[in-house]
């Protein structure tokens, strides 16, 4: 099988290279002629549409040619291109998103901090505690990512920055309609198709809708190899014979978008949106680093399915001379999950025994294997409305209110076939562990933005916002009566508040106010050379702790000193973007797994973040050819000790003899140095057009853990330079093209984990990049 994919990669890569070699007389060959122009990009970082030159901040645009270009179609593809983001990416559906190495490394947890990156499908945000949405990329105007605390327009979830996914909108009078397939062949894997597919259709003058679907199979690349576990205290040997599969992490996606654009008349819109999707994943995305790359050995079934919608409506009008927008969305997520639990059965059983005490009605110690069910419930409803005045008034403004509500129904049922009755939670057949709860995060603000024209060059904008967050958390966690007399059952003090719960050992809420500020200086040089300066908050919500002992942990606030620049010739032929910060991040949520795997959030402290971002496009003056490309540099460290430890009123203890991590420790996840280049170039050939491209995407190495000891067991994530190459060609309404992703075939670390406590699951998983993937594409377009 292996020598046949092989093969099939060899030819594929052969091909590849033989289509571009033919082509490179003509590079020489090319006419210097009137030179090509780099990219117009129009964004809304600032909640209006402007030209990206034009936006006094940090904002990194992928326009749609862009988005074609490189054949993005998911998260990972475009976060990749995004120098200022890194992720924790578990599984497909499944990432934490950091932006400018404001990141703790937090597990994520469904009890744990809100995010710190705000992630937005046009108008709404569609963020989410369990992780960011993967949404399919197709059809899409552009991906927006703003660096740096978004605070004042975008709210709590956007701290440390935002990602803005911006659909293309109906268009009226005018048909269009596009399909494309594709199929690929992944190394160390299997074969994977999409199909994707847009109409566009003018109902009448004054009405368009547009419609889009698709449909992908990715091939799994990771093995489920056979294998035998031995527990110490029954002396049961398992196997996983029935389990045991090679590419078993397949994925499935299928969703669809309809949009409808209503033109009232000329001074108003209205624009409904409805997105679905469902994807279905097998297996685990990471390998054990016990074994050889891409192997894994569990015992029990292991997916996910996650399925959502999105309702939003946005309306977009004039009252006078004033602009109104009001944008309102709800949201539905549901995801099923099953996971291998043995990791943990073992380790605590070979290091604590605990599987003595696994029995069942006999009395009888059995086979302690664990398993774990889950049922995640998410909803999300936000209403934004905003005014603002008429862009040529010297003195402008922006003023707005948002309100949110979002849910989220826990269970995750800690399952072991075969335990006594006796010691299973109440109502729970085999339930070791139950998870039960009603998740409740509400926020409301106001805010506004005042734009002030200094002279003709120089402008100044004043921002606050002023919110209330009011976090609620309810219902059971714990083991049952016959199991432990101190936790779940046994600290219960009132019935049922959650469906299917045996009772309440869990009620608590906490509420927080506050105000945060912007100020922006921008001046414009010269054209198309500006300059600016920014100082600006960024907030994330405090929360509750369920573990009885621990107090609740309070809100984190960033602080940002932001100089950048936006520069481009005067011919239009290259642009360069860039800012340095420096950021004071205080009182910074750490979330961990404590003992016992439970998990838990302390303030840590302070942290001090430094660094540089740049961005360059340049149109050569040989025709065709494009140049491209982003990198930043970020030095993120404790500025005092962590010691694991709140005083009386939740105050981070700075001061102790040994800390877990030292003042001076670097942050995790977010490499020092991440970049990418990209270089295309497009000819005639013969009666067709043709392009070349390769684009290479690099970083350095990072830890997985705050913390020295826990790092050290999980090991530091390599760095690694990845290389995406492409060919095609296209003729009237169609094209082909023909793919070649992480073409050298690296193995790369983009995340790593344990099923419990590292100090005591001492198995680490690794996930890599996904292996070398050739494919071939062909559309049409009408």
């Amino acid at each position: 099988m292996m020598r046949a994919v092989k093969g099939r990669m060899t030819f594929g890569a052969s091909l590849l290279a033989t289509s571009m070699l033919a082509g490179i007389p003509a590079a020489y060959a090319a006419e210097t002629s009137a030179p090509a122009t780099v990219e117009e990009l129009v964004v809304t970082a600032s909640k209006r549409e402007e030209n990206i030159q034009d936006v006094p901040a940090a904002v990194t645009a992928i326009s749609t040619k862009k988005l074609e270009d490189l054949q993005i179609d998911n998260f990972d593809a475009y976060v990749k291109y995004l120098p200022s983001v890194a992720v924790q990416s578990s599984a497909p559906g499944f990432s934490n998103v950091y932006m400018r190495g404001v990141a703790s490394g937090g597990d994520g947890n469904h009890s744990g901090s809100l995010p710190s990156v705000g992630t937005y499908l046009d108008e709404a945000p569609i963020t989410t505690i369990g992780g960011a949405l993967d949404l399919h990329i197709y059809d899409i105007s552009r991906v927006e990512a703003l660096a740096g605390p978004q605070g004042t327009l975008y709210g709590a979830s956007s701290q440390a920055g935002t990602l803005k996914i911006i659909t293309n909108s109906p268009e009226l009078g005018v048909f269009k309609a596009r399909y494309d397939l594709s199929v690929n062949s992944v190394n160390h894997g299997d074969t994977g198709y999409s199909a994707e597919g847009m109409v566009n259709i003018p109902v009448n003058d004054k009405v368009a809708v547009r419609l889009v679907a698709w449909d992908q199979h990715d091939a799994g690349y990771i093995d489920n190899i056979k294998g035998t576990r031995t527990y110490p205290s029954s002396g049961v040997t398992i196997n996983n014979n029935a389990y045991a599969k090679n590419n078993y992490n397949e994925v499935d996606t299928v969703g669809g978008r309809a949009a409808v654009l209503f033109d009232v008349n000329e001074n108003w819109t209205v624009r409904p949106t409805i997105m679905a999707q469902e994807t279905k994943s097998g297996g685990i995305f990471g390998y054990d680093n016990s074994l050889k790359h891409y192997q894994v050995k569990h015992f029990l079934p292991e997916g996910a399915k996650d399925k959502w919608y999105q309702a939003a409506l946005t309306v977009q009008g004039k009252i006078s001379d004033f602009d109104l927008v009001y944008s309102g969305s709800y949201m539905d997520r549901k995801i099923n999950s099953q996971s291998d639990y043995t990791d943990y059965s073992y380790f605590y059983d070979t290091l604590f025994g605990s599987g003595a005490y696994i029995t069942d009605a006999s009395g009888k110690v059995i086979d302690p294997t664990q398993r774990i069910t889950g049922n995640d419930h998410f909803t999300r409803q936000s209403h934004e409305i905003r005014l603002s005045s008429p862009q040529e008034w010297r003195v402008r403004f922006l003023v707005g209110a948002f309100q949110q509500r979002q849910t989220h129904l826990i269970e995750q049922n800690y399952q072991i076939t075969g335990i006594d009755p006796a010691i299973s939670v109440t109502g729970r057949k085999d339930t070791l562990w139950l998870t039960d709860q009603f998740r409740v995060d509400r926020d409301e603000a106001v805010f506004g933005e005042l734009y002030a024209d200094l002279t003709k060059t120089l402008t100044l904008t004043l921002g606050a916002r002023a919110f209330q967050a009011d976090n609620s958390l309810y219902g059971f966690f714990g083991f049952g009566s016959g199991y432990s007399s101190r936790t779940g059952e046994a600290a219960c003090f009132a019935k049922s508040s959650v469906a299917g719960s045996p009772c309440t050992n869990l009620n608590k809420r906490a509420k927080e106010t506050g105000t945060i500020y912007k100020a922006n200086l921008n001046w414009q040089v010269a054209d198309g050379k500006l300059l600016y300066a920014t100082y600006s908050q960024g907030f994330r919500p405090g929360g509750i702790n369920r573990r009885s002992t621990l107090a609740p942990y309070v809100a984190d606030y960033l602080y940002n000193y932001e100089i950048g620049w936006k520069t481009e010739s005067a011919d239009r032929t290259i642009r360069f973007n860039g800012a340095a910060y420096y950021e004071d991040w205080t009182d910074f949520q750490f979330s961990f797994l404590g003992p016992n795997s439970f998990t838990e959030i302390r303030n840590a402290g302070q942290a001090r973040i430094k660094g540089i971002e740049t961005e360059l496009s340049w149109a050569t003056p040989i025709d065709g050819l494009r140049l491209s490309g982003g990198a930043t540099i970020t030095d993120a460290k404790l500025a005092s000790d962590y010691c694991g430890t709140v005083d009386a009123k939740g105050v981070p203890v700075k001061v102790c003899g040994k800390p877990q991590a030292p003042s001076g420790t670097a942050l995790p996840v977010t490499p020092k140095f991440k970049g990418n280049a990209i270089a295309r170039y497009e000819f005639p050939w013969g009666d067709m057009n043709a392009h070349l491209q390769g684009a290479v995407v690099f970083q350095t190495s990072s830890w997985a853990d705050l913390r020295l000891t826990e790092r050290s067991l999980l090991g530091r994530l390599h760095g690694y330079q990845a290389i995406d190459l492409s060919a095609g060609i296209e003729r009237n309404n169609w094209n082909l093209e023909l793919a070649m992703t992480n073409a050298g075939g690296i193995i790369g670390d983009t995340y790593r984990s344990s099923q419990c406590t590292p100090t005591v699951c001492g198995q680490t998983y690794i996930r890599p990049l996904r292996p070398r993937t050739f494919s071939i594409k062909f559309g049409q377009k009408f």
